[in-house]
């Protein structure tokens, strides 16, 4: 098995805020996409059918925050496996279009013996706003 890549998930925006629209956008994307398996979709649906149910597994009643924290865990979990078991150029690729990034790659521009060619030119005198 390929080993996984953890910059897929990272997002270049600081902020809690961005972070987490940039995840359910992803999210968004990914289950609409018809490449990603339909039990994998069950993950984020069944952390959000759990965030709503009244059935808890640590009570709100005797500990109010741990009753909360554990439904935060849930849809953390829900998400971040989904996201992780979801195929790696699927994610990159709806990552990329969220980034607004543009494939390509790097050439350096070289002379004949291999050495970077530096490009000179001198100002033209010819140019009507040159006065």
């Amino acid at each position: 098995m390929a080993k996984k890549k953890s910059t897929i998930l990272a997002n270049r925006d600081p902020g809690v805020i961005r972070d987490l629209t940039f995840r359910v956008k992803l999210i968004w994307r990914l289950m609409k996409d018809k490449r990603v398996n339909i039990f994998l979709k069950i993950l984020p649906v069944g952390a959000l059918i759990y965030l709503i149910s009244p059935i808890d597994l640590i009570p709100g009643l005797a500990l109010p925050v741990i009753g909360a924290l554990d439904d935060a865990v849930v849809l953390w979990l829900g998400a971040t496996l989904f996201v992780s078991l979801c195929p790696d150029e699927v994610v990159q690729e709806h990552t990329d279009a969220l980034q607004k990034v543009i494939k390509g790659e790097w050439r350096d521009v070289t002379g004949q013996e291999g050495e970077a060619k530096a490009i000179e030119a001198d100002a033209s005198e010819d140019r009507p706003d040159a006065e």
